[in-house]
């Protein structure tokens, strides 16, 4: 048993003004991890010209992925025994190093590298942030908080595609990794002296250096068998059952390990503790689901609604504002009720309602009644993430936060690309045509899949949709309810009793 002593936090609390600082500074780090997830898209084409290789541009969006969901859970760790601040900053200085390195490639895959880099440094950025706000406002309080997080995810996927898309064509393809100096420097100057008052939980023992290797491992190759299953490769090749087997066989390692290490990467008590489990699988179908929808929406209206490439990326639109809208109720219901999942289930079940509606009326609703369906379906989604986050928080201790969060959002990373790997077997694999022919990556940019094809193949897609949401409500009905205790020390120390 761990005998060490917390540092005691610091008598003076945090003013206005610093909590003020000290979110501005996270929430523009917050703003560069997630920006560099939608601003290479559109700039991708050009990147491929300028570079000599269009054939392995997915690479620049893999290494990303790659790397920044494999070493979010050890950000999270390192956070906890190092404390916030250094963590925090050295993720910025990785980040800004890796992004010189994308403007100044001479080639692709020197590129490609300094994207792996660059993930590197961005993939805990967003647990970080988050972690940084349970420090600082006790968990009765900390839902209105999830609203300015959600507002940070939806002006990234606003700006990014447009962004990426005039730099490259009217300044230069480097530009969209230059811009992130100046939001690097600012988030690092603005976070540093502010964050030296946060209160101090962490616990000076070791990282499992064998089990991080083991986890990232088995991360990698999960992920890489999601990207080239039904793209590079069938799903049916040696190439995905290699990986998909090495995936396995790594995570059969590392829970041999967290069952026989005495200090594991992830503690057994997050791993086993009911609210962490049950909100982290609730959390993950619900944002898996809506990361799936943004990915293959764009291509149901070019070739469903026949709308233009531009126009497509607008109906997305009411997909990502209504999150906010979602996010904002159900964080203020945090702080008024105490019931506070109630919100969530309602949105949940009305979000679910709304994407069954999306399947059964696959290809007949005119544009403006899709859209507003969207946005039903987004308000209800919104609702979840504030509540599964701020209750994952409140269920850990305090020297054990930077962990729990990092994984709730590991995990939802990872079921987002399930689930969009599944969307895109529903797609690419032809579900439901009858002829159980395969549809090609190419045929689907060049639109000439024929409209009622598309119209059958996307029935499916709100249908395995529908089914997110409600797998989602499933676990959250599930997940217990705790009460939010003022302060977060208090809310802890209830727990651990």
């Amino acid at each position: 048993m761990d005998q060490r002593v917390e540092t005691p936090a610091p008598a003076a609390p945090l003013t206005h003004a610093d909590i003020r600082s000290i979110l501005i500074g996270v929430m523009t780090a917050m703003f560069l991890a997630a920006l560099d997830q939608t601003i290479v898209a559109t700039a991708m084409p050009t990147i491929g010209r300028e570079l000599g290789d269009v054939t392995h541009l997915p690479w620049i969006v893999t290494a990303y992925l790659l790397a920044s969901t494999a070493v979010t859970p050890l950000y999270g760790k390192l956070a906890d025994i190092h404390g916030r601040r250094v963590v925090m900053l050295s993720g910025i200085a990785v980040f800004i190093v890796g992004s010189v390195a994308c403007a100044v490639a001479p080639s692709l895959w020197v590129l490609v590298v300094a994207r792996f880099v660059q993930g590197m440094g961005g993939g805990g950025l967003i647990a970080l942030a988050q972690t940084i706000v349970a420090d600082m406002v006790p968990p009765k309080e900390r839902g209105r908080y999830q609203v300015y997080f959600a507002s940070v995810f939806m002006s990234s996927s606003l700006l990014g595609p447009v962004l990426g898309g005039v730099m490259a064509e009217k300044l230069h393809w480097s530009a969209i990794f230059w811009i992130n100096i100046p939001l690097g420097f600012f988030a690092f100057w603005m976070a540093n002296g502010a964050l030296k008052r946060l209160p101090r939980h962490e616990r000076p023992h070791k990282l499992d250096v064998l089990g991080a290797l083991l986890m990232t491992a088995g991360t990698m190759s999960l992920l890489l068998a999601l990207s080239w299953g039904g793209t590079a490769y069938p799903w049916r090749s040696w190439p995905i059952a290699a990986l998909l087997c090495g995936t396995l066989a790594l995570w059969s390692l590392f829970a041999l390990r967290v069952r026989t290490t005495p200090e594991p990467l992830i503690p057994l008590d997050i791993m086993s503790n009911p609210v962490v489990r049950m909100g982290t699988v609730a959390a993950g179908f619900g944002m898996g689901t809506f990361i799936g929808l943004t990915i293959y929406l764009p291509l149901y209206f070019e070739t469903v609604m026949g709308l233009s490439a531009s126009n497509s990326g607008l109906g997305l639109l009411p997909l990502t504002c209504g999150t906010v809208l979602g996010a904002t109720s159900s964080g203020r219901a945090l702080t008024r009720l105490t019931h506070y999942k109630r919100v969530p289930m309602v949105g949940l079940f009305v979000a679910m309602c709304g994407a069954a509606l999306l399947s059964i009326f696959s290809g007949q609703i005119p544009l403006v009644p899709f859209c507003i369906l969207l946005a039903v379906v987004s308000l209800g989604l919104g609702t979840v993430l504030p509540v599964a986050t701020v209750s994952i928080q409140n269920a850990v201790k305090p020297h054990q936060l930077g962990t729990a969060t990092a994984v709730a959002n590991f995990f939802r990373q990872i079921g987002g690309a399930l689930i969009v790997a599944l969307f895109g077997a529903i797609v690419l694999g032809g579900v439901g045509t009858g002829t159980g022919a395969m549809l090609s990556p190419e045929a689907l940019r060049l639109g000439t899949v024929d409209r009622a094809t598309m119209v059958t193949l996307f029935h499916y897609v709100f249908g395995a949709a529908t089914l997110g949401f409600a797998l989602a409500l499933f676990f959250l009905a599930r997940m217990q309810e705790l009460p939010l205790r003022g302060r977060a020390t208090e809310a802890a120390h209830a727990v651990a009793e």
